[in-house]
C-alpha cells in the first residue's frame, strides 16, 4: 500500500496518477524492481557524492565555479540510504561520481559500506585520476571492483589547457598506483574533441595497450551553458573507428560491463576499445541507468531536464525508507524515451554543467 506520508504534490506534475508497472502481471521481472513506461529495467545508478572537483576541464565546468554550499549537499549516510533503497529494488551496479569524488572526506568509507549491500554485483568508480596514487589500494580493499579513468590527452602542456589547472603526471602516477593495487578491467574514458585531442587518438589507444587496459572514446555532449558551439569540436565515433583502424585491428565484440559502450577487441592485447555514443548511436533503447546528483536531485535521463528532489524525503523521514522507494519507483514514470543531443549541439536545453549532474 502506498505509504500516506509521500505527498502527491511532492512530484512533477507529470507524475501524478502514475503507478509504475512492477507487478508480476505486467513484467517478466519481479516485485519491487524499476521498470519505466517503455519496459526498460533499470539495475544502475550513478552517485554524485560531491559537485566539487581538483580540475576544471572546460567541456564540463565553468572556469569559475560556484559549488553546492554542505547543508545542500547529501551526507554520505544520505548517499549511503539512497544506494540501499535501490538496491532493495533491483539494482544491482553502483557508480560512485563527482566532481571528482576523491575529493570528498570520507568517500572509501561510503563505497566500503555500499559494495556491502545484499544483492549489489559491483561497487564502481569515476575518477579524473588525480587522488589514486593515495586511494587506490583503500578502494580495493573496500570492494570497489572496477575503476574508470577519465584521460582526454598524454600531453602535458594540452593536459593543462583542457582542464585548466591539472597535473597530467599526478594522474598517469594514479594509473600505475591502481594496476599495483591489483585492479582489473581499468578503463580509460576519452572525450573526443575535434581539433583539440583527435590527433591523439591512436597515442592512447596505443597507451592503453601497452599498459594493458581498456579505453572508452565518448563523443562530446551539449550540457550546461558552456555547452554552446559543440558542433565545431563535435567527432563522432565513427569517424575515430576508422582512424583507429589505420593502425589496429579491431574485431567488433559483444562483450559488455552494463553501460552503453559498444566494445571491439584489438588482437593479442588485453585492451577492449569502447565507443559511447549518444549522438550517432542513440543508445536510448536499452537505457538501464538514472543518475542521482550530490544535492539528491534525480534525473532518469541526463539528456533532459526532468527530476525529482529526494533530499527533503530523506531529511523529512530519517527513520523510514519507505516514502524514499515510492518516490523512486515514482519516478520511473517520468524516464523519456530517448534524447536528442544532436539537435542541440550549438543551442544546449540543458542547462546544468556535467559536474552537477555527476559524470
Amino acid at each position: 500500500m502506498r505509504n500516506e506520508s509521500l505527498k502527491s504534490d511532492s512530484f512533477p506534475a507529470a507524475l501524478n496518477g502514475f503507478v509504475p508497472p512492477t507487478s508480476a502481471a505486467t513484467s517478466k521481472h519481479a516485485d519491487g524492481t524499476l521498470i519505466d513506461k517503455y519496459g526498460r529495467h533499470v539495475t544502475y545508478i550513478r552517485l554524485s557524492i560531491t559537485d566539487r572537483c581538483d580540475f576544471r576541464c572546460t567541456y564540463c565546468m565553468a572556469e569559475e565555479m560556484t559549488f553546492l554550499p554542505r547543508s545542500q549537499v547529501l551526507t554520505l549516510e544520505e548517499c549511503l540510504r539512497i544506494a540501499r533503497c535501490f538496491v532493495g529494488l533491483g539494482v544491482t551496479k553502483v557508480r560512485v561520481t563527482g566532481g571528482e569524488p576523491l575529493v570528498r572526506p570520507n568517500a572509501v568509507w561510503l563505497m566500503a559500506q555500499i559494495a556491502q549491500l545484499e544483492g549489489l554485483r559491483e561497487v564502481v568508480i569515476t575518477t579524473n585520476g588525480s587522488q589514486l596514487d593515495r586511494f587506490a589500494q583503500p578502494l580495493l580493499d573496500a570492494g570497489v571492483k572496477r575503476i574508470n579513468i577519465s584521460l582526454d590527452t598524454l600531453r602535458a602542456d594540452r593536459f593543462k589547457e583542457i582542464t585548466r589547472i591539472g597535473d597530467l603526471t599526478k594522474v598517469l602516477r594514479g594509473i600505475d598506483a591502481a594496476k599495483a593495487a591489483g585492479f582489473s578491467r581499468i578503463k580509460l574514458n576519452t572525450v573526443m574533441m575535434r581539433g583539440r585531442n583527435d590527433d591523439e587518438f591512436i597515442d592512447l589507444t596505443q597507451y592503453a595497450v601497452d599498459q594493458g587496459i581498456d579505453i572508452a572514446f565518448i563523443e562530446e555532449m551539449p550540457l550546461g551553458e558552456i555547452g554552446h558551439g559543440r558542433q565545431s569540436t563535435y567527432f563522432s565515433s565513427e569517424e575515430a573507428l576508422k582512424r583507429l583502424q589505420t593502425r589496429f585491428t579491431l574485431l567488433p565484440s559483444t562483450e559488455t560491463t552494463g553501460g552503453p559502450a559498444r566494445y571491439w577487441l584489438i588482437p593479442d592485447t588485453q585492451t577492449r576499445v569502447g565507443f559511447i555514443s549518444p549522438h550517432s548511436h542513440n543508445f536510448c533503447d536499452s537505457c538501464n541507468r538514472v543518475r542521482i546528483t550530490a544535492q539528491g536531485d534525480l534525473y532518469p535521463c541526463l539528456g533532459n531536464n526532468d527530476a525529482i528532489n529526494l533530499l527533503p524525503l530523506l531529511r523529512d523521514h530519517p527513520d523510514d525508507d519507505e516514502p524514499l522507494k515510492q518516490a523512486i519507483m515514482h519516478t520511473m514514470g517520468i524516464k523519456a524515451k530517448g534524447h536528442d543531443f544532436t539537435g542541440q549541439m550549438d543551442s544546449p536545453q540543458v542547462i546544468r554543467f556535467m559536474s552537477m549532474t555527476g559524470g
